[in-house]
């Protein structure tokens, strides 16, 4: 028995109180998480979880265990990861989640440098852009926009998108285009509708010092940025999204930018990961790369950054 593996799997399941989560997270045969489990106990001599056919929890010797390997594994993380970073080569996988329009506007154009620069480390990239449990959900890091909301979570702001408004040319060609937020009053949006608050969020605007919003009416309201990207290329209305996501649409001419002589509040970008576990050099790695990434863009970099 590996028992530095056999820590893991052990602290692993008693974070997420499931044997298939971690079987999952881990790309591992459930069996195998069982076997583990079952033979780290007949080591240390006492039971360290309660089975049951519905759940899984940790004894009192468990518990105690549980926070001595915590300790231990973060010692090894933290002696490997600069073991790793003077090497240079940080390997093995990291589980990345975030929005699938984020990813398509940001991450995948730039995912063949990344891996140039780091050829051994695995990306596995979720797109639930949902609130998620990071240690059950065995995710490593998450990449928002907003305001985070995961107190729990370490936030690293990593860019400040810039807001826009548009619409297509045949749109504007049928309806006009507004130049002033009373005329834009009178146009039709493509709204969209928070997926985890129902909330539609109205078009904003920086006027006088205040912010100024306001709601138009559609026939049509979407919670995926993607289908109301696409709506609007469309035809279906007007939109307010992150210019960082509708760049390339602008530039190939599907969107126009209307309302310029108008400021929207930017939206901040923040990359999300635990307290309690120490970085490995891989995560870093990524982290570091996303953050330049934001950086190098100009509908993403922080003011007097």
């Amino acid at each position: 028995m590996d028992r530095f593996e056999a820590m893991e799997i052990f602290t692993r399941v008693v974070e997420a109180n499931s044997f298939t989560k971690v079987s999952e997270s881990l790309d591992l045969p459930r069996a195998k998480v069982s076997r583990t489990i079952q033979a780290l106990e007949e080591h240390v001599g006492v039971r360290l979880l309660n089975r049951s056919t519905r759940q899984v929890s940790v004894t009192e010797d468990g518990a105690a265990f549980y926070e001595r390997c915590v300790s231990i594994l973060a010692e090894v993380a933290d002696a490997e990861s600069s073991l790793s970073n003077k090497r240079e080569n940080p390997a093995g996988t990291i589980r990345v989640d975030t929005s699938g329009t984020l990813a398509r506007a940001l991450l995948l154009p730039a995912l063949d440098d990344f891996y140039r620069q780091y050829p051994e480390i695995d990306v596995r990239l979720g797109l639930a852009d949902r609130n998620i449990d990071l240690i059950q959900d065995g995710v490593d890091c998450v990449i928002r926009m907003g305001t985070p909301e995961e107190s729990s979570l370490v936030a690293r702001r990593i860019g400040h998108a810039r807001i826009v408004t548009c619409a297509s040319p045949a749109y504007l060609e049928k309806h006009g285009t507004p130049t002033t937020l009373d005329e834009l009053a009178e146009h039709r949006a493509v709204n969209y509708v928070s997926a985890r608050s129902g909330k539609t969020f109205p078009f904003e605007y920086e006027v006088n010092g205040d912010i100024a919003k306001v709601t138009l009416n559609s026939v049509l309201a979407v919670n995926d940025g993607s289908v109301y990207i696409g709506a609007a290329a469309l035809g279906h209305g007007i939109i307010q999204p992150s210019r960082f996501m509708v760049a390339e649409l602008i530039n190939e001419g599907a969107l126009k930018e209307i309302l310029t002589n108008y400021t929207s509040p930017g939206t901040p970008l923040s990359i999300l990961y635990a307290h309690r576990r120490n970085l490995s050099s891989r995560l870093r790695a990524f982290i570091d790369w996303v953050s330049e990434l934001a950086r190098n863009n100009p509908d993403l970099r922080i003011a007097d950054a």
